[in-house]
């Protein structure tokens, strides 16, 4: 796949390297010819903004100022915080909507999402639960 649009059914966007990226759907992975900066960056577009837009707008409106999680489309209420600094080239952006449960395993942390998978992301367990919460204050 060439291009991708962030919808309801979107879990994860992971690099896989600087410019292909894995998406987890509810009932699909895809590999799409793109990076994950070009898929936010693209997906805040369709929906009417830039991922600066939406970052500006969520320091504006919460005082978040490192790490920002964004509305990427306000009538269906997709939040996506990221898992390091959107400027790393392994950071990871995830769908506040679709989680159920996250948990500590060894250095990384699992997030179980509402259909049932579980992916395991390289982030402590305390910068996962310190999203969570970011992302839902703006939410």
């Amino acid at each position: 796949m060439t291009t991708y649009e962030i919808n309801n059914e979107t879990l994860a966007v992971i690099p896989k390297n600087e410019t292909t990226s894995f998406i987890y759907e509810k009932d699909r992975k895809i590999l799409v010819n793109q990076s994950v900066d070009e898929i936010m960056e693209e997906s805040c577009e369709y929906f009417g903004s830039s991922l600066k837009g939406r970052q500006s707008g969520t320091t504006a409106l919460t005082g978040i100022t490192h790490k920002v999680p964004i509305i990427v489309e306000e009538s269906s209420n997709i939040i996506f915080f990221p898992t390091s600094s959107p400027r790393l080239k392994d950071c990871c952006w995830v769908a506040l909507n679709n989680i159920v449960s996250y948990s500590k395993e060894n250095n990384v942390c699992k997030i179980k999402f509402n259909d049932g998978k579980i992916i395991k992301f390289d982030a402590s367990y305390g910068i996962i639960n310190n999203q969570v919460l970011r992302a839902s204050r703006l939410q």
